[in-house]
């Protein structure tokens, strides 16, 4: 069956269903977050996968990034308020994760 690209669902299923997202979003929650501190906090992404996945959120106007002139170059993510509202997605998945390591 096939999904209609219309639907509000599959569109947001598009964007967000990808490995890694949600916890992408999960870390950008709690504010500004370097790259360094993403990748120490994603444990087992790859740089390369990482790089992929906030171009993404940053082409659809989730992430906003910024690039200050430092050696190395210092470059901070952030979410924008489209992004922000994911918030709600995300504290109804940790209740239901929270939820099934309780059972």
């Amino acid at each position: 069956m096939e999904c209609n690209p219309d639907c509000p669902v599959a569109r947001a299923h598009e964007v967000l269903g990808g490995k890694w997202t949600t916890l992408i979003f999960r870390d950008l929650m709690g504010g500004v977050r370097r790259y360094s501190e993403l990748m120490r906090s994603l444990d087992g992404i790859s740089p390369r996968m990482l790089a992929e996945r906030l171009k993404m959120l940053e082409a659809e106007g989730l992430v906003t990034r910024t690039v200050f002139p430092t050696v190395p170059p210092t470059t901070e993510y952030a979410l924008t308020e489209l992004g922000r509202g994911m918030g709600p997605v995300i504290a109804a998945m940790a209740a239901f994760g929270a939820a099934l390591q309780s059972r």
